[in-house]
């Protein structure tokens, strides 16, 4: 843990990121710096990978859809889980094997709430970056990142 500052002290890190005074600085109790926050995934809230990922990704368990492998459309959608995500792709784990390089579309329920009161989905089409084998018998792990991201939400706005 750091010591305390006194009012006035600054750190070279604290340079780029305006002064804020907060109410135990003016009290002169210890104050704690904490790190950076990334701006895209809220992952200070989850927790991200030890890994060095320009996008870090979020150890989030949303529900996914499959719904275009290649050219062919899904008849009916495979329903999915992510098992991370971040700003630019997901991980999951599909009972199918698709190569590297196959363009998929995919929608992630971002926000999933009944009836129609706000919920928010993520509509992308995609790539696979990479596919491994699972631990689980006929499961296969993929890395995908997306093209171009389209948020659908069923919330009403009433127009002026």
């Amino acid at each position: 843990m750091e010591a305390a500052r006194k009012p006035g002290e600054h750190r070279a890190a604290d340079s780029a990121q305006p002064d804020k005074l907060d109410k135990n600085e003016r009290t002169g109790a210890i104050e704690v710096v904490r790190p950076r926050r990334f701006a895209r995934v809220p992952t200070h809230a989850i927790g991200v990978a030890s890994e060095r990922r320009r996008y870090p990704r979020a150890a989030l368990a949303l529900p996914l859809r499959l719904t275009q492998v290649g050219e062919a459309k899904e008849p009916i959608p495979v329903s999915l889980v992510t098992r991370n995500i971040s700003s630019s792709g997901v991980y999951f784990l599909a009972p199918r094997w698709m190569a590297p390089g196959t363009p998929i579309e995919i929608e992630v329920a971002l926000l999933d709430r009944p009836l129609g009161r706000g919920s928010v989905h993520l509509c992308t089409p995609a790539h696979v970056v990479r596919a491994e084998q699972a631990s689980a018998p006929g499961w296969n792990g993929y890395a995908v990142s997306f093209d171009d991201i389209k948020f659908y939400r069923d919330d009403f706005f009433p127009q002026l």
